[in-house]
């Protein structure tokens, strides 16, 4: 069975960083939940592909894919390290891996080399039994999770609205942050980020969050999913994120023990007080964590903000020139009248995209398309539901001559096959919103005129302006099933006769 590939996504977080952010191989299988061996792999093809990093900006993940996986004629491969025999060998009394190496390369002169043979060997061990040490290092790791908040009175109903509480501690200084927020959602997640690193005046070179869903799309103990827009956020301020292992509660000590102090030394000291707003909440939050930090530790005799000060901060990263902007990311169908949707409303591409799978990046103020890790256009965001953005570029020539054309010009045309056509007409233009999306219905309802007798169209368009069907569907149903001529006979519309319906004499029924 071929050994399934990752997303060009991951193996680009990959690239960056191992080239980008310096890390080790071993930091960088952490951080991703891979093998180092997959790492040090995309480590040489990015080596053997003749690219440096960082990539150029006009490359996407197609261009990307075939520099890094060409085809290449593979030599016969090692002969194979007897890991589980090494591992019984190694208990034994004066017996040495140097030794063991010695033995296989006699029996396997084409072997490893030692440094081969002994990383091999390492990897495997821990597979078989690993323990993270919490040693920190200034600058580089800090904990993230959410606790359970206080809760604000609305003001005017007094009804009471739970809160969460966002803590992060910073590894090597135990530096706390908190901060009220109304859930554990996406955006109360990523807002939370933001303003610790504004409040920390830096941002560290790595996240450990917990496994919630804002931080991880999928859990699991090796390969878990980050979710996008954390991702964005990492990539933005330029740390990597290291999510906790299910059920390994030392990976995520220090921040559980943050969490602990901030109810216990924060949110006890406002137990008794009253907040109507979560900004009025989080200014008594924030004076307290500044006394907080100040307190001396009772062991180190010196307080939290000046280990920081003197640890984490001069070692960690500084902030971009701009706080980084939440955007939701979805992957989306370009439909058969070259739109994609978010959010209820459509957006245009190149007709020429029509069915092609796009990502859509939105942010408050725009909507991005990309096509293979490429960014392809941009729109204005519209909160219109319903709406349509379209370019005229957009269009297939046909639609765009149809554009040119001003509306007089379809009603006078419309007028031409009676008074009804040309009604309905008026009002499917006045009930779209963009003039394009009309002229199409209006032509399809005047060319079935095309070929039918004089009147039956009329008489057609009559029927649905009476029924309120303000569509080319309603039109070409009553022409196929004959319901225009009932119009053209004198038939009212209460007067239709149908075998379901009962009629005046049914309820006088003795």
């Amino acid at each position: 069975m071929a050994k399934e590939r990752i997303p060009m996504r991951k193996i680009k977080e990959t690239l960056r960083l191992r080239f980008g952010l310096k890390l080790s191989q071993r930091q960088t299988a952490r951080s991703l939940n891979l093998g180092r061996a997959t790492v040090h792999e995309y480590e040489q093809r990015l080596k053997s592909s003749g690219l440096q990093w960082p990539l150029p900006e006009s490359m996407d993940d197609v261009a990307l894919e075939a520099l890094l996986f060409r085809k290449e004629h593979k030599e016969n491969p090692r002969p194979a390290v007897p890991l589980e025999y090494l591992s019984k060998e190694m208990k034994r009394p004066n017996v040495t891996l140097s030794l063991l190496w010695e033995e296989y390369k006699q029996g396997h002169p084409d072997g490893y080399q030692y440094s081969q043979f002994s990383r091999i060997y390492h990897d495997y061990q821990q597979t078989l039994s690993y323990s993270m040490r919490q040693d920190h290092k200034g600058g580089e790791k800090l904990f993230v999770d959410f606790g359970e908040g206080l809760w604000i009175r609305e003001p005017g109903t007094g009804v009471l609205i739970p809160t969460k509480l966002f803590v992060a501690v910073w590894g090597a200084s135990s530096y706390l942050f908190a901060h009220a927020t109304a859930g554990e959602d996406l955006r109360s997640w990523i807002g939370a980020h933001v303003k610790c690193f504004e409040f920390c005046g830096c941002a560290p070179h790595a996240a450990v969050p917990d496994n919630l869903k804002a931080a991880v799309t999928r859990s699991c103990r090796y390969e878990p999913a980050l979710n996008p827009v954390y991702s964005d956020l990492a990539a933005h301020y330029g740390f990597c994120v290291l999510p906790a292992r299910p059920r390994r509660p030392k990976d995520k000590a220090k921040v559980e023990n943050g969490v602990l102090l901030a109810k216990r030394w924060i949110l006890a000291r406002l137990r008794n007080q009253t907040f109507e707003s979560l900004e009025a909440l989080n200014e008594a939050i924030e004076e307290l964590v500044v006394k907080f930090n100040e307190r001396p530790l009772r062991r180190l005799k010196v307080s939290r903000t000046a280990l920081f000060l003197e640890l984490d901060k001069p070692n960690a990263l500084p902030l971009p020139e701009h706080a980084f902007e939440f955007a939701l990311w979805k992957k989306a169908r370009v439909g058969i009248n070259y739109h994609v949707e978010f959010e209820k409303h459509f957006y245009s591409v190149p007709y020429t995209l029509i069915h092609r799978e796009l990502e859509i990046r939105a942010t408050a103020t725009m909507i991005q398309l990309y096509r293979d890790g490429q960014r392809i256009l941009t729109h204005p965001r519209s909160f219109r539901e319903h709406g349509y953005t379209t370019r005229k570029e957009h269009m297939p020539p046909s639609h765009q001559k149809h554009l040119e054309w001003p509306p007089e010009r379809i009603v006078e045309w419309a007028a031409k096959y009676g008074i009804s056509v040309k009604a309905l007409v008026e009002k499917i233009m006045a009930a779209r919103s963009f003039p394009e999306h009309a002229y199409r219905s209006c032509l399809g309802i005047i060319r079935l005129g095309r070929q039918l007798e004089p009147g039956r169209l009329d008489n057609a368009c009559r029927r649905a302006l009476s029924y309120s069907a303000l569509n080319y569907t309603s039109v070409k149903r009553i022409l196929e099933n004959g319901l225009d001529r009932q119009v053209e006979s004198g038939e009212s519309r209460t007067s239709l006769r149908h075998e379901n319906l009962r009629g005046p004499k049914y309820y006088n029924r003795g």
